[in-house]
């Protein structure tokens, strides 16, 4: 795999010497840290597409929740927004403010009209979204600790699986019915159509159509290559053994085994890759300022944990082969504005999907991931209201909550360790010739 990206200025080799030397190890010193392990997720939504098929019940797709005396107080102690001691004393008094008024009329706001009130200010912070947001008020979300639940083969396959993907690729990526899509290795074959007719149709469409189908294709491979590289390879008197396999990797990526469209596949990761690249470098701004502290309650972590993001952050700007985000919904104002809102619904439909994946741990990732990918969108997306976020207070016009700064920095981890296993499955699959 070498040379340029398609609809970009960027090789892979420069990717992944960025990637190897400066990025990959400090994201990984970076998620080890309280503020990024902890994800409030909500795991027993139920499928708003078909009838639920059930869940998983293989051992290894079982997610375990965190008990509350492990999440740092100031993780647990807060709203969605809390990323900083001040924001956090200063929202628990308008709290106790807001609360007292309430209380004065409160005889009077039947329970529907108060669940109408939260409904519009959710639906208010939702218009700048790509993705449907779990409420983490639900007493059905609770915290996990991503580190004692990594992201590694479950066993999870077959029709529920399928399905998942299926509905993602053919409901959602802007495709005619008519057009038939390379599906991967597992996927029936339609007779003598090699797939290059899905290809001649997707140059023919708009770039954002194209970018569009890009990204999820890239998370895709992104998510078989942490499951190549995570396979549980034995289990002998219950101790498994989990590693690299590479007749796994072949499988869904070799060129031979996939009719070439493997290599496709991986340049749509490194692709991916650079799209949530310049997100991190656009949103550097905003956690530069003073205000914004990553408050676990912990101050002496809490100060390393910056200092490490604002590291990062440097390393992402110093990158000279960015992708250029302007070209996209460039055309008429009209246009563009319909066109990007259709772009972003297509998105929260996916992160929508989600909730159907039977298998606890692939449902954690996939929406971890995908929450990821929303919020660089966004990001990248609300470039102005970025540029002109007030120094000393939280701001108005742009905002993230914790829930949204864990996943974007976890799921770009994700993509910086699938480009590190890339090279070792090269490296391994150059001693077995």
């Amino acid at each position: 795999l070498t040379g340029v990206l398609d609809d970009c200025l960027c090789d892979i080799e420069s990717i992944d010497d960025f990637n190897t030397f400066k990025i990959f190890p400090k994201i990984q010193k970076l998620q080890e840290r309280d503020y990024f392990r902890y994800y409030k997720v909500n795991l027993k939504r139920p499928c708003p597409f078909w009838a639920d098929d059930g869940h998983c019940s293989i051992k290894d797709c079982h997610v375990e929740p965190c008990p509350e005396s492990k999440i740092p107080v100031g993780i647990k102690a807060g709203s969605s927004n809390k990323y900083s001691k001040a924001a956090n004393n200063s929202k628990e008094l308008e709290d106790c403010e807001q609360a007292n008024k309430l209380g004065a009329v409160n005889s009077t706001l039947s329970n529907q009209s108060k669940e109408a009130f939260i409904d519009w200010a959710r639906y208010d912070d939702s218009q700048d979204h790509f993705c449907e947001l779990d409420d983490e008020r639900s007493p059905d979300a609770q915290y996990v600790d991503l580190l004692l639940n990594p992201e590694r083969y479950t066993g999870y396959k077959g029709p529920s699986a399928w399905r998942v993907w299926n509905s993602i690729y053919e409901e959602n990526c802007f495709k005619p019915r008519s057009v038939y899509r390379p599906l991967n290795p597992l996927a029936p074959s339609r007779g003598g159509d090699d797939g290059e007719s899905f290809y001649t149709w997707l140059e023919g469409l708009c770039l954002e159509k194209r970018v569009f189908y890009k990204l999820i294709s890239g998370l895709h491979a992104s998510i078989n290559l942490h499951l190549c590289a995570n396979y549980l390879l034995e289990e002998t008197w219950g101790k498994p053994r989990w590693g690299p396999n590479v007749k796994e990797f072949t499988r869904r990526f070799d060129p031979a085994e996939t009719k070439g469209e493997g290599p496709r596949r991986l340049k749509n990761l490194y692709f991916l890759y650079l799209i949530e690249l310049r997100a991190l470098s656009k949103v550097a701004p905003y956690f530069e300022r003073a205000v914004v502290d990553l408050y676990t309650g912990n101050g002496h972590e809490d100060a390393e944990s910056k200092a490490l993001l604002l590291d990062i952050f440097r390393d992402t700007k110093s990158f000279r082969m960015h992708f250029d985000e302007k070209s996209m919904f460039a055309g008429d104002k009209k246009g563009a504005k319909s066109l990007k809102e259709e772009f972003r619904l297509h998105f929260k439909n996916i992160s929508r999907i989600m909730d159907c994946v039977g298998c606890d741990k692939c449902r954690l990732w996939g929406k971890l991931q995908t929450q990821g990918l929303g919020t660089a969108l966004k990001i990248l997306f609300s470039e102005k209201e970025i540029q002109s976020l007030p120094e000393n207070s939280p701001s108005k016009g742009f905002q993230l909550t914790r829930q949204e700064i864990v996943a974007l920095v976890n799921a770009f981890g994700r993509l910086s360790t699938s480009i590190k296993e890339l090279q070792n499955f090269k490296v391994l699959l150059q001693q077995t010739r």
